[in-house]
């Protein structure tokens, strides 16, 4: 499927935009300092945003750790959910981590996420269990999923 924005590299300048997507998104939105310490780390990090007409419209930070790959943060302006970007930028994701040999990959989210929970589970993730207060200024528990990644290229559902 051809969408509308192109996937690159997230890049310092990126950051105030990041930014803007994290405050509207996220009850506990991350700070300049932690998305820049994030992005400085290239050897076990990677930072990718979708770009629409110049404007990032959402954007997928993740961790590698041995042959795993733990999602630490997504989000997508305001205005285009359910559009496909998130799905886009984890299929990006996903080809990357066949290509570097990744067999599985993890993250938390909120409890009342659904949103996010649905996409996480057409993605093949499955609950494993859950971290009571995750979250530290709402205390909201956060499910721990886990999925396998599929052998070979692949691309995953473009709904979200």
């Amino acid at each position: 499927m051809t969408t509308p924005w192109a996937i690159r590299a997230a890049e310092r300048r990126d950051v105030a935009e990041l930014l803007v997507i994290e405050r509207e998104q996220f009850p506990e939105p991350w700070t300049k300092g932690m998305l820049m310490d994030e992005m400085a780390n290239a050897e076990s990090r990677r930072y990718t945003v979708a770009v629409l007409d110049g404007r990032i419209v959402g954007y997928l930070g993740v961790m590698f750790v041995l042959d795993e790959l733990h999602v630490n943060t997504i989000g997508t302006m305001p205005g285009f959910e359910g559009r496909g970007v998130a799905s886009s930028l984890l299929d990006e994701a996903w080809a990357d981590a066949t290509v570097r040999g990744i067999a599985r990959a993890t993250l938390e989210v909120a409890v009342s996420n659904a949103r996010a929970i649905e996409l996480y589970y057409r993605y093949g993730f499955k609950p494993v269990g859950v971290r009571k207060n995750y979250y530290e200024l709402s205390h909201e528990d956060a499910l721990v999923l886990w999925a396998d990644l599929p052998i070979g290229p692949t691309q995953g559902p473009q709904v979200d």
